[in-house]
């Protein structure tokens, strides 16, 4: 039998028919496109899986690091630092001025009663965490030249599983505190271990101070913990994460 692609000539050799020639080498040439268009999507596709695994690592890391360091976070406005001296410190001699401080997280805290915080929790500097409570002292420094007033306003940056409900925050001035808590879940106010309600679902409490000057200092000290007389200090907030942010903005420069 011949071959469809091969015919005998007049010597009864077999030729190669041209046109079949030709169509084979059409079809080597579509095969290495196919194949070089096959290479060019496996990298393709191996790129987008490297940039999607990175894309996966880097909300990883975001998410480990605001976990490790949010459960407190003080700021000054950089602005304010850098033209008017408004600072933080962790002491009071403030040798390092910062705009930003970080207070040490708590894991698996369990829920105590405020009646049980130490007596003299606010007089001790920088972190000072219990088993059960988040601790952290501060001072706002006005390390400029000029008399300014200021406003700080502390917010909820992240809350799960409701645990803000059972949450309790001590904010001590200068030695002078304020118990804040979150409006009854029922709605009926005020719990009664609070001295005043959370402002909003977001906003926990806010401060001033005018006529603060050149060299003044205010220290804060930041009590965190959830009280366990709270009817809302359920087991289904086991497990609950929360995050609160502290910011401090000049609002007059004399």
């Amino acid at each position: 039998t011949m071959s469809k692609k091969s015919k005998k000539n007049e010597n009864g050799e077999f030729s190669v028919d041209k046109d079949n020639k030709v169509i084979d080498v059409l079809e080597l040439r579509r095969t290495a496109k196919e194949a070089k268009r096959y290479v060019i999507l496996m990298r393709v596709l191996a790129l987008l899986a490297v940039i999607l695994i990175l894309i996966v690592a880097v909300a990883y890391a975001i998410s480990y690091f605001y976990d490790k360091f949010g459960s407190f976070t003080v700021k000054v406005n950089k602005y304010d630092m850098i033209q008017q001296g408004l600072a933080l410190s962790e002491t009071p001699e403030y040798n390092r001025a910062e705009a930003v401080l970080n207070a040490d997280i708590v894991y698996d805290m369990t829920n105590i009663s405020g009646n049980d915080l130490p007596d003299n929790i606010d007089m001790v500097n920088g972190s000072h965490n219990g088993d059960s409570f988040i601790a952290y002292t501060f001072y706002l420094i006005n390390s400029g030249d000029d008399t300014i007033s200021y406003e700080g306003e502390m917010t909820i940056e992240n809350v799960t599983k409701n645990v803000d409900e059972a949450v309790r925050v001590a904010v001590y001035k200068n030695g002078e505190k304020t118990v804040y808590g979150k409006t009854k879940s029922n709605g009926g106010g005020m719990e009664s271990d609070c001295d005043s309600e959370f402002l909003s679902s977001t906003i926990v409490m806010r401060t001033s101070a005018e006529g603060f000057e050149s060299k003044a200092k205010d220290k804060y000290t930041i009590v965190i913990w959830l009280e366990g007389n709270d009817p809302d200090c359920l087991d289904n907030i086991i497990g609950g994460t929360l995050k609160l942010g502290m910011d401090f903005k000049i609002i007059e420069s004399t």
